[in-house]
């Protein structure tokens, strides 16, 4: 234990932090398994994958989660939303006439 009391008082703030660390990087993680959850149950995807980027957002505005590793985050959620939501309706392949040219142009010849 610390004798000194800046000492004792860094330990008191550092135990505080730790908390509320802790609580916010249990809210996100959280978040995305409920979002992942979603993804095999099709219920409420859009709902929780906005529930889930939120919860990133505040833990990088709070300092847990660096920009980038939570801008990589979200694009994996969305990747996977995306997946989902085009994986169970397969569209119908319609084809298109093939598109015709256009006609080169003759250029000119000069009279003598």
């Amino acid at each position: 234990m610390p004798i000194i009391k800046s000492a004792k008082k860094r330990v008191r703030v550092a135990s505080k932090a730790t908390a509320r660390n802790t609580k916010t990087k249990r809210t996100f993680r959280s978040a995305i398994k409920d979002f992942q959850n979603s993804l095999t149950s099709g219920k409420d995807t859009k709902k929780k994958q906005s529930k889930a980027q939120s919860s990133i957002d505040k833990a990088v505005k709070k300092g847990v989660m660096h920009k980038n590793k939570a801008a990589r985050k979200k694009s994996q959620l969305a990747k996977a939303a995306k997946a989902a939501s085009t994986a169970p309706a397969k569209k119908a392949v319609t084809k298109k006439a093939p598109a015709k040219k256009p006609v080169a142009k003759k250029t000119a010849t000069k009279k003598k």
